[in-house]
């Protein structure tokens, strides 16, 4: 027996009033994780290496997906200008030094700082083993690049009495360091320090970080678009990064197979003396990670960075202001405890 068109009619309303909550429910669904995935390119400050290790290993075992997030990793170098590609929308995050913020932020370029990797600087001073104090130093001859210029060498300067007539041109090579017991050179504490122990040197390693030289190390700078546009999203990479980093403390394999992939010239030897200057330096667990969670920054260190490179005249405070440059209104949640 057929159904009489009223009574098909009837079927037919109350199938609409069953299946449209639904409908609407998939494309909400379905719209939310459109805009979730929206693509992350993340610029580093080097080639791939330890101290972006937290990164690779959110990358490698799934953590920025499980966030609904799609990052893609590119390498910095001598030639990759980050802060220029961010202001020109090729990237939407980089690892940028917070005077280095603070600097393009005065140039104009719209980024924000939202995150730190370490809690203090892994740029150190090598010495040889006459040496007892980097105050010690002065009179001598001290290799730095060209960037330091515009960074740490202006505080050791008042630190310790160093002069400009004191510095000379490091041109990444420890060559000239072995061969002159007088020098001492910039290196980063798991690069250089490597090198010489490989090569039977005996040095001694100084931490500008833990001498007191205050901006954090390899710092998160985002596009001041995505926080705005999608604060989600940038909450989701920072939690993920900072998740990545606890675990690749713990165990490194996957975000080490990562980065062997990206860079070739880095050796299995190399990543585990890293990583052992990580865990044993406290760069990422320690200080105030230790209490409010891996990645924190806090206004304390920042006002402290802000006064130092004022008093440098490393930035004008006429053209930039502190409240400027950074947030933490990241980092205060859903933290990561080490």
């Amino acid at each position: 027996m057929q159904a009489t068109r009223k009574e098909r009619t009837a079927v037919q309303r109350s199938l609409a009033k069953r299946v449209s909550p639904l409908v609407a429910l998939l494309a909400a669904v379905g719209g939310a994780s459109a805009q979730a995935t929206t693509p992350i390119t993340f610029i580093t400050n080097w080639y791939a290496q330890a101290e972006h290790g937290g990164f690779y290993q959110a990358q490698a075992e799934g953590l920025y997906a499980e966030k609904g997030l799609d990052v893609t990793i590119r390498m910095g170098g001598p030639q990759v200008n980050s802060a220029q590609l961010l202001a020109a929308g090729k990237a939407q995050c980089i690892i940028r030094d917070d005077i280095g913020t603070m600097m393009a932020r005065q140039q104009g370029i719209p980024l924000t700082m939202v995150a730190s990797s370490f809690q203090y600087d892994p740029t150190v001073i090598i010495t040889h083993a006459d040496v007892d104090s980097l105050a010690d130093l002065k009179g001598r001859s001290v290799l730095i690049s060209s960037s330091a210029h515009s960074s740490w060498w202006p505080w050791a300067k008042s630190q310790y009495g160093f002069t400009d007539a004191m510095s000379r041109p490091y041109t990444f090579n420890i060559s000239p360091f072995v061969a002159d017991d007088s020098l001492a050179q910039q290196g980063y504490m798991s690069s250089e320090p490597f090198a010489l122990k490989s090569s039977g040197i005996t040095y001694k390693v100084f931490s500008l970080g833990q001498e007191g030289y205050p901006p954090y190390g390899n710092s998160i700078a985002c596009s001041d678009e995505l926080i705005a546009e999608h604060p989600e999203q940038v909450q989701a990479f920072i939690d993920a990064s900072r998740q990545g980093w606890k675990n690749y403390l713990i165990d490194p394999s996957a975000g080490n197979a990562v980065i062997q992939q990206e860079n070739a010239d880095m050796s299995t030897e190399q990543l585990a003396f890293a990583l052992e200057k990580l865990r044993d330096s406290g760069m990422v667990a320690g200080g105030d990670a230790a209490e409010l969670g891996i990645g924190v920054i806090t206004d304390a260190r920042m006002q402290a960075t802000w006064d130092m490179v004022v008093k440098n005249e490393l930035v004008d405070p006429a053209k930039v202001s502190l409240k400027d440059v950074y947030t933490t209104k990241f980092v205060t949640r859903n933290p990561v405890m080490p």
